[in-house]
């Protein structure tokens, strides 16, 4: 006879699998004449007239701009399941749904141009251009806004020129955290105020390292003590952050502005650490200025993270295919970014999101806003609010 019993669990895998939705519209004709014939409308669709619904075009999204698997390994999957579906065809489905969802975008840009800080970086995609034999280098700029605008925004330009930030900023006037890239001087100049990066500074005694040892190790060494301070600052409010840098970053900063002044002279200028030494000083006002504010960050890691998304799925997807890839690729990066840093599933809130865009009152979009979205949804994968 049975005297109890054991339990173990094992975890198993179930592909996921494509499905058809047949929608039936009823035809009806005048009972008395039969001459007059109507026919129920459609459901909205995310592409009128086209194959994807919302739950396929949001898998390939998220599949691209989320996990960096190209369009041309998601044709072999499919064809996988049976499905024969062109890369070429998918790519139109891409610029569609960013299309569908640039309002969302735009949106999230009005909101990042709020933020008392913005933290930017850029990275390069390559883009064809039928006119040349080669790829021609085009950018993608990130712009982060602080906490209480949570967004991560790519914006696409085809060049490094200062136009593309001088565009996409507008009339912002708050702070803006960047490397000491001279085509944000002009923003400086009508009033941004400039926040330096000690991981830039940090990065150029790093290699100095080689040939100039003993300074290199020593600015290396004082680096790292404002790095304590941050490590110890971490968990408090912005007050008591503040408060903290004031106290104990300040001192630091004042003795390793002393320390470079004295070595500024001992060294030859196009040396590595001369180098090194010259890009502190010629920034320290902006290397300086985390000090200043408690919400202000030491460094712009944020945003060099941000951008490496970018760099992995351009080893996989290698280029893009026009200009116009090039603007999708930014409405999508960003929406499937932004869900990540949010821990939302991207294919939750993107299959939502679009089933309804196409009917949602455009006054109301900023509803469908990442976060805003997470408060009225509990879906399994997300993080509730």
């Amino acid at each position: 006879m049975p005297i109890g019993e054991e339990t173990s669990e094992q975890l198993d895998y179930r592909p996921a699998s494509l499905f058809v939705v047949e929608h039936v519209r009823f035809k009806v004709a005048c009972r008395h004449c039969q001459g007059h014939v109507a026919v129920a409308a459609k459901p909205p669709q995310p592409i009128e007239k086209g194959l994807p619904g919302p739950g396929l075009l949001a898998q390939v999204i998220t599949s691209k701009y989320a996990d960096h698997l190209p369009l041309y390994r998601q044709e072999g999957i499919f064809a996988q399941h049976g499905v024969e579906q062109s890369r070429k065809t998918m790519c139109g489905w891409m610029a569609r749904a960013a299309w569908l969802l640039e309002p969302i975008w735009k949106a999230m840009r009005a909101e990042v141009l709020r933020s008392r800080v913005i933290q930017t970086d850029d990275t390069t995609v390559p883009v064809l251009d039928r006119r040349l034999d080669r790829a021609r280098t085009a950018r993608l700029w990130v712009y982060l806004g602080d906490r209480e605008h949570p967004y991560a925004l790519y914006d696409y330009t085809a060049d490094r020129s200062r136009d593309g930030p001088e565009r996409f900023l507008g009339d912002y006037r708050g702070y803006l955290q960047a490397d000491a890239y001279s085509g944000y001087d002009r923003i400086y100049s009508r009033g941004v105020v400039e926040v330096g990066c000690w991981a830039h500074a940090r990065r150029k005694f790093f290699d100095a390292r080689t040939s100039d040892p003993e300074r290199a190790h020593e600015a290396l060494a004082r680096i790292r003590l404002l790095y304590e301070v941050e490590a110890a600052g971490k968990g408090r409010d912005e007050a008591g952050l503040l408060a903290l840098r004031r106290e104990r970053s300040v001192p630091l900063l004042d003795r390793l502005g002393t320390w470079l002044e004295e070595q500024a002279r001992r060294v030859l200028p196009k040396s590595p650490i001369g180098g090194a030494i010259g890009y502190a000083r010629s920034n320290w006002a902006a290397l300086n200025r985390f000090t200043e504010a408690g919400f202000l960050s030491i460094d712009n890691n944020a945003s060099e993270r941000a951008v490496k998304p970018v760099a992995i799925g351009r080893k996989n997807w290698l280029f893009a295919g026009s200009e116009g890839g090039g603007r999708t690729a930014a409405i999508l990066f960003s929406l499937a970014s932004t869900c990540k840093a949010l821990m939302i599933d991207p294919f939750a809130y993107l299959r939502d999101v679009l089933d309804r865009v196409c009917t949602h009152p455009a006054r109301r979009v900023a509803e469908l806003l990442p976060d805003r979205w997470r408060t009225h949804h509990s879906i399994p994968g997300s993080t509730p609010a």
